[in-house]
């Protein structure tokens, strides 16, 4: 999906599933199987997240979810790789250890871009990069991460909104308990890593997951 500055401003879809692979693989859950499930659900958004090396088999699943989004007409963000999004075409994020959003706009052009922040200095600068939108994280303790940053809470959450007028995705130990809360703090949209993962991740527990959390972001006022 590529930014066009006149049409309406970047809106996230409140619910933002993000694959990571390594916890799918702890999971037991096939990627592309997670992956057609969620846009199945009615999922807007997908993220693809690999940590450790790329291997041919990971930019072939990137790129059959990649198309399986686009036949759907739902935004397929790639993490990390700028390169591997401008061959896919597919937008991008990336985070502080990353290729700098700068640098980043300069191989994808104008697909979207999300750049990941964890404090309010950090939000503040990640609203004057080329970026459509910022996460902020983690909100919660969260075990995503090998060295996750300091815990934003609620209560800050609701105190950097005002930092920034892009859309703010909220990541990091959000549940169905507690999403309700983060939304209403004023998150724009919910990032979730093994939240939305069932105890069992069959395609039939896996939808039901995922509808439930469709409708829990759609109840939330905005």
């Amino acid at each position: 999906m590529k930014t066009n500055p006149t049409t309406t401003p970047f809106r996230l879809p409140r619910f933002y599933p993000i694959l990571d692979t390594a916890v799918l693989a702890e999971r037991a859950c096939p990627v592309l199987m997670a992956g057609e499930t969620l846009i199945e659900a009615g999922t807007r958004i997908l993220q693809y997240r690999h940590k450790d090396t790329w291997t041919q088999t990971h930019f072939d699943e990137a790129k059959q979810l990649a198309q399986l989004c686009d036949e759907s007409g739902i935004l397929f963000v790639l993490n990390d790789r700028a390169d591997f999004a401008r061959i896919l075409r597919v937008a991008l994020h990336v985070g502080q250890n990353d290729l700098s959003p700068v640098a980043a706009r300069r191989v994808i052009s104008d697909e979207v871009m999300g750049f990941s922040t964890h404090n309010r200095e950090q939000l503040a600068r990640g609203d004057e990069e080329p970026v459509e939108y910022l996460s902020i994280g983690p909100i919660f303790p969260t075990r995503s991460k090998l060295k996750p940053d300091p815990v934003v809470g609620l209560d800050r959450l609701k105190e950097l909104r005002d930092v920034t007028e892009k859309p703010l995705a909220a990541i990091g130990g959000i549940t169905l308990e507690n999403a309700a809360q983060v939304l209403e703090a004023k998150a724009d949209s919910l990032a979730v890593i093994s939240g939305f993962l069932p105890p069992a991740c069959t395609r039939k527990a896996l939808k039901s997951s995922a509808e439930e959390w469709l409708r829990v972001c759609a109840a939330a006022p905005r």
